[in-house]
């Protein structure tokens, strides 16, 4: 007998646009805080790193680019859609991107982005910056599964999902263009109930 109830939605619309975006706390005193628009040209700068611009596809020219874009960041949390943090240092210096975008409260699912400035990689900020905005998204927001993509020539991104505890599911042949043409990409997944 097939069960025609509706399937209820993991997370019910109106959580995130409700409350305000939360600050949080990383080892190390940085944090992962609400873009602001003084950060503007941070992410002109980031849009200028060669790394940053190839893997990520961030378009950022101007200033005005950028506080365009970091209005959106705060429109798309109160219409549910995504959810992206600052990683900053105390002081409040950004110094990178971290959150979730192609949020689906419904279906109870999310995909990772994140980038960091030249100046701040190698010391683990992305990963433990994954790992706690992981906790958030599956412990307070209640999603259930968590995706993150990278292309198999970004063997950083790689480390990182493998140190955050995302497990490799496969391969996505020819799964997102890049300006060098297509590349195949690693789906990684965290699942309530990994953490």
């Amino acid at each position: 007998m097939i069960n025609d109830l509706p399937i209820p939605a993991v997370v019910p619309a109106g959580r995130m646009a409700r409350a305000e975006q939360p600050v949080l706390g990383l080892p190390g005193g940085l944090e992962l805080r609400p873009w602001r628009l003084s950060d503007a040209d941070v992410l002109v700068t980031a849009g200028q790193d060669p790394g940053i611009r190839h893997w990520n596809r961030l378009l950022v020219d101007t200033p005005d680019d950028a506080r365009r874009r970091i209005e959106r960041m705060h429109e798309r949390w109160t219409a549910e859609l995504s959810a992206i943090w600052a990683i900053a240092r105390p002081d409040g210096e950004a110094l990178g991107l971290i959150g979730w975008g192609d949020i689906d409260l419904s279906g109870g699912s999310a995909e990772i982005v994140y980038w960091i400035l030249p100046s701040a990689r190698g010391a683990g900020v992305t990963v433990e910056a994954t790992r706690r905005v992981s906790a958030w998204a599956l412990n307070d927001l209640g999603l259930h599964r968590l995706r993150l993509c990278h292309s198999v020539a970004n063997p950083a991104s790689c480390r990182v999902a493998v140190k955050a505890g995302f497990s490799l599911e496969g391969t996505m042949r020819s799964a997102l263009l890049h300006a060098d043409g297509w590349h195949d990409e690693h789906l990684h997944a965290l699942v309530q109930g990994d953490l």
